[in-house]
């Protein structure tokens, strides 16, 4: 009876779960389409397009990048080559779908989920920053 009540516990969580990935990741087809995710990077310089309410970006973590479009307002402290992480679904051309963005408040604060992938890939310098390629 335990396992039947944690099996349904797991299941029924596993629909919330959204994990985190660099765009090396996406780029790779670490990710599927149609999958809910939550990628971060620093906002490439000049890639920022506004029409109303809707922007599209690109984050990148220096190796690879993934095109993102939002439609709101994002944060104060979203600008370019600034960090942020985007939740959204990943289409098939595995750009993003984004319904949330989120600013980092200070350059050298990264998310522990970003850390940890930028490792997994070798682009962990230590402090801070991604490796540059």
């Amino acid at each position: 009876m335990l396992g039947l009540a944690v099996g349904l516990a797991l299941y029924a969580l596993s629909g919330s779960i959204v994990f985190f990935h660099t765009p090396s990741e996406v780029a790779d087809g670490v990710v599927a389409p149609g999958a809910r995710v939550r990628i971060g990077g620093l906002v490439k310089e000049g890639s920022v397009t506004r029409s109303g309410e809707r922007i599209e970006f690109v984050i990148t973590d220096t190796a690879k990048e993934v095109k993102v479009a939002y439609q709101g307002i994002v944060p104060d402290l979203f600008r370019e080559g600034q960090g942020v992480v985007a939740e959204g679904v990943l289409r098939p051309d595995h750009s993003l779908d984004a319904d949330n963005v989120l600013a980092k408040h200070d350059e050298r604060y990264m998310p522990r989920e970003a850390v940890e992938a930028l490792k997994r890939q070798g682009l962990w310098r230590g402090d801070g920053a991604p490796v540059p390629k």
